[in-house]
């Protein structure tokens, strides 16, 4: 009796400890990844041991030794390239049958895992999207740890808008091989637009949150008012972003370089991975800059190439691919049933948002003004403001928003913000098979949660004893597509 009322009072310590000990804010990026936390009701991206805030989600696995994560991995890529990945938040929770062969464009081969998802190929085994997000994972986790002064055991998590069921539960397993509970799920929208401090603005406002990062793309339509964040409509492509540019340009260096009689780099990773960091350092380069030099110095022991790349060829090589976020733009307008005049702000959020051209297409998409232009004593909601469009905020770091905006969510939930409400959505339909192999939505997309909603159904067959119920999500009226 006594060894129970012991074992009780350490469990009820233990799950005070649990309980009061701190949530932070964590940005699972494609390119880069970010931990944050809130101090004195201001948050903060918390800094690594080397002092940088934003890890480089890379992760090397080398044989019979520690895995080595962010900028170290980083450094490694272009010289051991099958045993470094990256970019694989394009890969978690997916399916082989879904990979297209652009996405297939990494510099280490893929392959299929035993129920049937992606699964990232090293030369002594075949390891699995979510282990490379556990070390990331792990490195942020442990960064905190060091930074508070505590153990962090427990996370709020952005995703992007648009993953789905299966994208986020690997997700969520990875941040439990991690050590982590992840206390919620935030969308990366909806995280940014906290970061922004709208909730200061006075009355209803409406705002778009445009957020292309390195392997992603969402557009959320958010309404505020007084502290209450409700999202009205999201859509984007899980497959769309900056990743795209990189393998565009890659492939244009690669035509010069066989223009200038040089070598076939494709078959040999080492080389592509130079070719792929020498391409993102001049796109980087280009988004302050007119032009950039991309020199790879003996390529092979005869060639060494050297390219002057102007902003107009890359603008030419993007163009294509930030225009397909348009039609998203566009569709979720339709879904709040908005017009693009009647939003107040479009918030730019991700590391590609700070490209000249896809600043001047979403001007053209919603018809904005630059914040900076406006005069400080507009108030929001002006007459005109409104004929002029919505402004165009681009107040704060994009590669950060996110992970702040996580850090807000995680002080929401411990009790730190009590004047804030984030309402957000769910982005694809739910439903069922039904007869005649049809999807049957029961809960249709962007409806906010959380939601119960139910239908009733009759059997196919008299006296039927038992069915199946295939629970479905997606916008295909077929349950096999």
């Amino acid at each position: 009796m006594v060894g129970t009322k012991i074992l009780a009072a350490i469990s009820a310590a233990t799950w005070e400890d649990f309980a009061m000990s701190k949530i932070v804010g964590i940005d699972l990026g494609t390119t880069n990844s970010l931990v944050s936390t809130v101090d004195s009701g201001i948050p903060y991206v918390i800094a690594g041991v080397d002092g940088r805030r934003l890890t480089p989600s890379v992760v090397h696995f080398p044989l019979n030794a520690k895995m080595v994560v962010g900028n170290a991995a980083n450094r490694i890529r272009a010289v051991e390239p099958e045993r470094t990945f990256y970019s694989v938040k394009r890969f978690i929770g997916r399916k082989s049958n879904e990979l297209t062969d652009e996405e297939a464009q990494v510099n280490y081969p893929l392959g299929t895992l035993q129920d049937g998802c992606i699964g990232l190929k090293s030369p002594d085994r075949l390891i699995s999207p979510e282990e490379v997000s556990a070390e990331i994972l792990k490195k942020l986790r442990g960064d905190a740890t060091l930074a508070l002064g505590e153990e962090i055991t427990r996370a709020v998590i952005t995703v992007p808008a648009y993953f789905n069921d299966a994208q986020r539960t690997a997700t969520k397993r990875a941040a439990e091989l991690a050590g982590l509970v992840v206390e919620r799920m935030v969308n990366e929208p909806t995280a940014a637009a906290l970061a922004y401090g709208l909730d200061k603005l006075g009355g209803k406002s409406k705002i778009a949150v445009y957020d292309l990062g390195g392997g992603t793309f969402d557009l959320s339509i958010l309404e505020l008012n007084d502290g209450i964040f409700q999202v009205l409509s999201t859509n984007g492509n899980t497959r769309l972003g900056g990743d795209d540019i990189d393998a565009a340009l890659v492939e244009f260096l690669l035509t010069r370089i066989e223009e200038a009689q040089g070598p076939d780099c494709r078959p040999h990773a080492a080389l592509m991975a130079r070719l792929r960091d020498a391409g993102e350092a001049a796109k980087i380069k280009l988004s302050s800059d007119l032009d950039a030099d991309i020199a790879l110095p003996f390529l092979t022991p005869e060639f060494s190439f050297h390219y002057h790349l102007t902003r107009r060829e890359l603008d030419k090589l993007a163009e294509p691919i930030i225009a397909k976020t348009r039609v998203h733009c566009l569709r979720s307008l339709a879904d709040a049933k908005l017009q693009s005049w009647e939003l107040d702000q479009v918030i730019l959020v991700g590391g590609q948002t700070r490209m000249p051209l896809v600043r001047q297409m979403v001007k053209e998409i919603f018809g904005c003004v630059d914040f900076e232009s406006v005069s400080g004593s507009l108030r929001i909601g002006s007459e005109f403001h409104r004929a002029s469009g919505p402004m165009l905020n681009t107040s704060q770091n994009p590669d950060e928003a996110v992970a702040l905006g996580a850090a807000i969510q995680a002080e929401i939930l411990s009790g730190g913000f009590k004047n804030m409400l984030l309402l957000d959505i769910t982005p694809l339909s739910l439903g069922i098979e039904t007869f005649g192999g049809l999807m049957n939505v029961i809960i249709p997309r962007n409806s906010t949660i959380p939601i119960k909603a139910g239908e009733v159904f009759t059997t196919a067959m008299d006296n039927q004893p038992s069915m199946l119920i295939h629970v479905l999500q997606g916008e295909r009226d077929r349950a096999k597509d």
